[in-house]
């Protein structure tokens, strides 16, 4: 039975008025599970206007009962976790113990957030002048949105709505279209929570959506992650109108090995980082950079031993290491890009091409595909195929491993794999790359910290989550005040100075 979904509006859910649907499918079998409606203009202008209404209560709540209600949401979701992750499993196909990871790093902002009375705090600075005081407050801009990938259902809603509420901020999330279930069940949580209704609202749909989201000046910031042709779009259009935009794109991670590696850890690390999620993670490790000869040739014959291991299976399968792509088209473009590859002239180690998984033989599957001899000028390099297809790019020596890094157009995440401290440290120093890890294949910060990349996987001055999330969720306002009783006149024509 194919079910209906809708979206969540005012605190209740609301029936498609466009009259357009998209297909949900379980990708496990590639057969349709549901239908979800996508959104016309005055449908997410009606969204805006609610939440419009809505946030002025929500402000209102002062910041400790604005912690209690995330502290409430917290609890509620942990109680869920296993039907939340069985949920998104069967609609985006990462493993159940994946889908668990998805909702606890999105928990871990939710975490941070609740310590939203101290994040708040101002400044203050006493007798700044004769009787004069100074201080500044943090308020909210009003109404937000966040427009999400599929990759991540659960985390980088949570990620955005997180902060944005805490901050007394009303939030518009328009999710992918293709996993919207957990966001819908989120919202539920959250007015189960006590969210005002409307504070909180879901909006599925496609482009007119997206585009009524960045031009309605009701909306006064928009975070956004996916590709990087979108989030640029995004980015110039919200700042056209007069938006703060916090945009994330496409990545090609590097993980350096250097000869002093252990590579039987890097080579189960890389395993994980490459493949885990089927590939369809911004921070995957796709790009291995052994330095010299020697140690290429021994991770590779490391990593071809692990990758015959691996188990590929349905997402709700225990014994899987990971599960099938989101959809069909996902399919298509690793297996073009394979060919590529080849047609390049890089060497196919393990092809996992024409995968099928007994029982599930109509399911989105690719098998892990490992390259050898990968050079900067290929398109498997340079162009992020979000599959699970990890390509070796062998250096000559540590300097010319790092100018990999340095000049590929994407600067998400990458990793160094050393025994040297000097080494490590040195990388971590000059690496032009928004996050880095050493000994870590998947440098993504804890939630005190902020998440973010550079070059062209980044748009905007502030990164997510961590201290960049408050700056960007509210407005700062700068009070100077005097109260003049007891004190001699000043010229009122002359800019007052604090002598």
């Amino acid at each position: 039975m194919v079910r209906e979904l809708t979206h969540f509006i005012g605190g209740q859910h609301v029936k498609g008025a466009s009259g357009a649907f998209g297909d949900v499918f379980d990708p496990n079998i590639g057969q349709v599970q549901a239908r979800v409606p996508l959104a016309n203009t005055a449908e997410v202008e009606a969204v805006i206007a609610n939440a419009a209404e809505a946030q002025l209560v929500w402000a209102a709540f002062n910041p400790q009962k604005r912690a209690r209600v995330l502290m409430k949401f917290l609890s509620l979701v942990n109680d869920e976790m296993d039907s939340l992750a069985a949920l998104l499993s069967s609609e985006h196909g990462k493993t159940i113990a994946d889908a668990k990871g998805d909702i606890q790093r999105g928990l871990e902002v939710i975490e941070f957030a609740i310590g939203i009375p101290h994040l708040l705090k101002g400044e203050y600075s006493e007798s700044a002048g004769a009787g004069i005081d100074v201080y500044s407050m943090r308020q909210p801009l009003g109404v937000v949105a966040g427009i999400t990938p599929f990759n991540f259902p659960a985390m980088i809603p949570l990620w955005k709505a997180g902060p944005a509420l805490a901050c007394g901020n009303a939030f518009v999330l328009k999710p992918s279209e293709r996993d919207p279930s957990v966001p819908l069940r989120l919202a539920e949580l959250f007015l189960e929570a006590g969210l005002p209704p409307g504070v909180f609202n879901v909006v599925n749909g496609g482009k007119e959506a997206v585009d009524a989201i960045l031009h309605d000046p009701r909306i006064k910031a928009v975070g956004f992650v996916g590709s990087t042709p979108i989030a640029q779009y995004i980015y110039e259009t919200a700042t056209a109108n007069g938006k703060r935009a916090q945009c994330f794109g496409g990545a090609k991670n590097h993980a350096i090995v250097m000869p002093d590696a252990d590579l039987d850890d890097v080579a189960d690390q890389l395993i994980g980082a490459g493949y885990g999620s089927a590939g369809e993670r911004c921070m995957a490790i796709s790009v291995a950079v052994p330095v010299g000869e020697e140690t290429a040739d021994r991770l590779v014959a490391k990593l071809t031993e692990r990758v015959h291991k691996l188990n590929v299976g349905r997402s709700d399968d225990p014994g899987a290491d990971f599960g099938p792509l989101v959809g069909r088209d996902g399919v298509d473009r690793v297996t073009d890009y394979v060919q590529i590859g080849i047609d390049e002239g890089a060497e196919l180690v393990v092809d996992g091409r024409g995968l099928t998984v007994d029982g599930a033989e109509d399911g989105y599957f690719v098998g892990a595909t490992l390259f050898d001899r990968v050079t900067a000028d290929m398109r498997v390099y340079k162009e992020e195929i979000f599959g699970p297809v990890v390509t070796v790019v062998r250096a000559a020596d540590y300097e010319a491993a790092l100018r990999l890094a340095d000049e590929h157009e994407y600067g998400n995440g990458v990793a160094i794999f050393t025994r040297d401290g000097d080494t490590a440290r040195d990388f971590a120093a000059r690496v032009q790359v928004g996050m880095v890890g050493i000994n870590v294949p998947i440098p993504v910060p804890i939630a005190y910290y902020t998440f973010g990349g550079w070059k062209r996987s980044g748009f905007g001055d502030l990164n997510q989550h961590g201290p960049d999330s408050i700056r960007f969720y509210t407005k700062t306002k700068t009070v100077t005040q005097r109260w003049p009783a007891g004190l001699k006149e000043t010229n009122a024509f002359v800019i007052p100075t604090m002598d």
